[in-house]
């Protein structure tokens, strides 16, 4: 594989908004890498030390300096006396986007990157970009919420979108893999935090606006908007050669875009629309017409709220020129996405299925979907995750009570609070229905519980998880996967065949 050339501070540094001046013989000075975890700095690296979630980086920069760092990176002054050469910079990540960016020889320039930015779809059509690309021969990385995908290497995924410094890594693999195009989902968390700051974007996609993540943006949905509409601005960078906007969500049009902009939706659309929408458990068809071109999609993916995705995906594929046969074969490939409207069939006589959804929109967008396909009755499981917006949990309740049949409210992630104490303020919505409800906290137990009560032609939605593989609590995190708890729940109800 080929090397990376080896870079001057100086040339690292060039474009940031570092304070501190530079000694010409510490400019000069050649850079072995940059890390903002001190456990992975090696003599001659670079450290950024800037706060995180759960730590502050710069508790480490003593440990950086030991471990051979040439100097340190922070937006704080240095402790009294400090070792190395200590850089102090007005905003650490943004800093970070750009140095990485320039160590790594701005690969974002050579390949072709799609943003996906909302508050629901993104992974789904993410998924569904990577199936058109791979169809049209492409080489191609992604990087979202349930794995990365690196030119064809699944890897775990810690965060939706990654610290700038590990987008650049992927960036850079992509590329020396031959690699061409990139699609990433982009979090409302990671453009406000500087994650994506100064990368080059050729197509974003703004799939809708809902209540989420309000524990993080304390401003409210204005805030949480405004963070949303950085990609479309081309924070630290030029704005995207083209933008993919859900003409059915009012917030697409106060993104204010001025570029080409393909639009998609089902009630209206100038340039991209579904109709003739047909669907059943076997997946969507419904016809397409994009500026002049019709075509017919066939997917195997269920729901109403998945012809958005399917559009969206469709729009990135002919924002980069893709014909519509390449698109109706990669929307036809992508069978399934993890804990997406995740079906588990063990030959019961009622579907199963695991979702994501955690937001009340989300909630009323899978329980949509399965009424869509005329069950006999809806039943939802979920919970609401600790430590977060504590007002979207009556929401929630009240989205389960309105539209199901029979809810069973548990534990999500209860993280550091009491799961009683969470379930409790969920039941605030739910008992402004008198749809019959259940509450049982062990999650386990009420998997069980859910599937138990269902009989022939009956949906049972497991709502919250979606591909997570663990549950946290306050003192542990233990392993969970709610398709395997209903896996494990259907056989000890007889139903023991061959998965589906």
């Amino acid at each position: 594989m080929e090397t990376q050339p080896v870079k001057t501070l100086r040339e690292i540094a060039a474009g940031t908004d570092l304070e501190s001046r530079l000694p010409e013989d510490l400019a000069a000075t050649p850079v072995a890498g940059i890390a903002y975890d001190s456990r992975r700095v090696q003599p001659g690296f670079l450290f950024f030390a800037f706060p995180g979630a759960k730590t502050d980086g710069r508790k480490y920069a003593a440990d950086a300096a030991a471990r051979g760092a040439l100097a340190i990176v922070s937006a704080s002054p240095p402790p009294p006396g400090f070792a190395i050469p200590w850089l102090e910079t007005a905003h650490g990540r943004r800093t970070l986007a750009l140095a990485a960016r320039n160590f790594f020889g701005r690969p974002d320039e050579r390949l072709q990157l799609t943003g996906i930015t909302g508050t629901n779809g993104k992974t789904t059509t993410a998924f569904l970009v990577e199936s058109i690309l791979n169809a049209a021969g492409l080489r191609s990385s992604m990087v979202g919420t349930v794995e990365y995908h690196v030119a064809g290497e699944v890897r775990p995924a810690p965060n939706t979108t990654p610290e700038s410094l590990d987008i650049m890594t992927i960036l850079r693999e992509t590329e020396l893999r031959g690699g061409s195009h990139v699609t990433m989902e982009v979090s409302s968390h990671a453009l406000a935090l500087g994650r994506v700051y100064g990368i080059l974007f050729h197509t974003a996609v703004f799939t809708n606006l809902s209540r989420d993540h309000l524990d993080f943006h304390r401003g409210g949905m204005e805030e949480y908007f405004a963070a949303k509409r950085l990609l479309f601005e081309g924070a630290g960078a030029p704005p995207p050669s083209c933008a993919v906007l859900n003409a059915d969500d009012p917030y697409s049009e106060r993104l204010g875009f001025r570029g080409e902009t393909i639009w998609f939706g089902i009630q209206d659309s100038k340039d991209l629309r579904a109709s003739r929408i047909s669907q059943s458990f076997d997946g969507l068809r419904f016809d397409v017409s994009f500026r002049g071109r019709k075509f017919r999609i066939e997917s195997p993916l269920v729901g109403r709220f998945n012809v958005y995705n399917i559009l969206a995906a469709c729009g990135v594929g002919f924002s980069y020129g893709l014909a519509p046969e390449t698109l109706m074969a990669g929307i036809a490939a992508c069978r399934t996405v993890p804990g997406r409207f995740e079906r588990v069939d063990l030959g019961q006589p009622f579907l199963v299925a695991v979702d994501y959804a955690h937001t009340d929109d989300a909630l009323k967008n899978v329980i949509a979907l399965a009424r869509d396909l005329k069950p006999r009755r809806v039943i939802t499981l979920f919970g609401c995750g600790g430590d977060r917006d504590r007002e979207k949990r009556p929401l929630m309740g009240m989205a389960a009570a309105q539209h199901s049949d029979l809810v069973v409210v548990t534990s999500d992630n209860p993280r550091s609070e009491d799961p009683l104490a969470i379930i409790n303020d969920a039941l605030v919505g739910v008992r402004r229905f008198d749809t019959r409800h259940i509450v049982e906290p062990d999650r386990q137990t009420a998997i069980r519980r859910a599937i138990a009560e269902a009989m022939p032609g009956d949906v049972v939605i497991l709502a919250g998880k979606g591909h997570e593989t663990y549950q946290i609590f306050r003192d542990r995190t233990v392993p969970f996967d709610d398709r395997e708890a209903a896996r494990k729940a259907l056989r000890s109800l007889g139903y023991g065949g061959e998965e589906k």
